[in-house]
């Protein structure tokens, strides 16, 4: 196919319109539920209060902003693709904006910026304080103020919508890729993205992966769970064909989402017994490196490891074949020794690499009919 057909089939990929738009008219649409800004993603609407008032004053100033990014649903909802945060201080300031319990943010109350020092202690209405209220003038300024929608259509392929995502992922907070997933998820299957994000949140995940707040705060548990539910049963001759993980989870994350047949009750209840037996045998030390000469476990949360263990002995609950819970930590630990293990956990080694080789090893040294694993497996 030459360059120019590639260009063309991609352009009929993704649909597109585009059009200046008041503030008035996103905040009604707002209002009236036709534009979902996500609530649900609160990490990325983090800007400082300096930063809010800044957007305030380059409205006020009328300095143009850049355009607002839009996947149109199929029940023709908006999803904001890129934009939360500027229409989320708009609406703050406001006094309309709704958290993800659908409670009322407080207002935005704007700092002395250089160039409007004026601006100090200004609300859009003040009942406390009158003075302090944006005079009425202002306000029809600032509602007749123009904002551009840059509109991706329903008709547009998923993955153009999510190569979308990741390239307007510019600026502010940088979104993790599990982050960026979760904002196609919802475009596809909020009720699928509810059911991922709420697998994390079993005790005994927590209790066993022992992971730290900045991993937490982007997702990064929803991926754990997510590789999960796809690599767990896995069909082995699938694995050397998976290429680039990131891109995999994202394809076989939209297939699952969309495919109304996935038993959803019995991965979960995999998921649960999984990390019940992990936390049983290893608490927080399961997904941690073992120091064979000191004799205990050492440092934080290790992938390579989750990928053999968890998705080891998940499989062997699935089969009936789970060793014993004794038998679980003394293999966990033995891995360490094991070079099928410590060949392909070395940092540089690629995850399409080290997939095909750590998963069967994890099916195998679980498995209760493994009598003879040692250093030589």
């Amino acid at each position: 196919m030459s360059l120019i057909e590639q260009i063309n089939k991609k352009r009929r990929d993704i649909k597109t319109d585009g059009y200046p738009m008041a503030i008035s008219e996103w905040v009604s649409m707002y209002e009236q539920g036709e534009l979902d800004i996500h609530p649900e993603f609160q990490r990325f609407y983090r800007w400082s209060e300096a930063q809010k008032t800044g957007l305030i004053e380059s409205i006020l100033l009328g300095i143009p902003l850049p355009p607002i990014f839009v996947s149109q649903r199929q029940d023709g909802v908006w999803d904001v693709v890129d934009g939360l945060q500027r229409l989320s201080t708009i609406f703050q300031f406001l006094g309309i904006l709704k958290d993800h319990s659908n409670k009322q943010v407080p207002p935005l109350v704007l700092e002395k910026t250089k160039y409007l020092p004026a601006l100090e202690n200004i609300q859009w209405e003040s009942e406390e304080n009158p003075k302090n209220t944006l005079p009425k003038e202002l306000q029809l300024t600032f509602k007749r103020s123009k904002v551009s929608a840059s509109i991706v259509l329903k008709e547009s392929d998923e993955t153009a919508k999510y190569d979308l995502f990741q390239r307007l992922n510019t600026g502010g907070s940088e979104l993790s890729p599990q982050e960026v997933r979760n904002c196609l998820l919802l475009m596809i299957n909020k009720q699928f993205f509810d059911w991922l994000k709420d697998l994390p949140t079993d005790e005994n995940f927590i209790n066993s992966t022992a992971l730290s707040d900045r991993p937490l705060e982007q997702s990064y548990d929803v991926e754990l769970a997510l590789r999960f539910i796809i690599l767990s049963e896995i069909p082995e001759g699938q694995l050397k064909g998976i290429g680039d993980v990131g891109l995999f989870l994202t394809e076989k994350m939209t297939e699952i989402a969309k495919n109304r047949r996935y038993k959803r009750a019995a991965e979960k209840s995999l998921f649960a017994a999984t990390f019940e037996v992990l936390n049983g045998a290893l608490g927080e030390d399961s997904f941690k490196r073992y120091n064979n000469k000191k004799k205990r476990h050492e440092g934080g949360f290790l992938l390579s490891l989750f990928e053999t263990v968890a998705l080891g002995v998940a499989y062997n609950i699935s089969n009936g074949t789970l060793c014993s819970e004794a038998e679980i930590s003394k293999r966990a630990k033995s891995l360490w020794s094991t070079k099928g293990f410590t060949d392909w956990t070395s940092s540089g080694t690629t995850a399409s690499r080290r997939l095909p080789r750590l998963i069967p090893l994890g099916r195998t040294v679980f498995s209760k009919n493994n009598h003879r694993h040692d250093s030589n497996h």
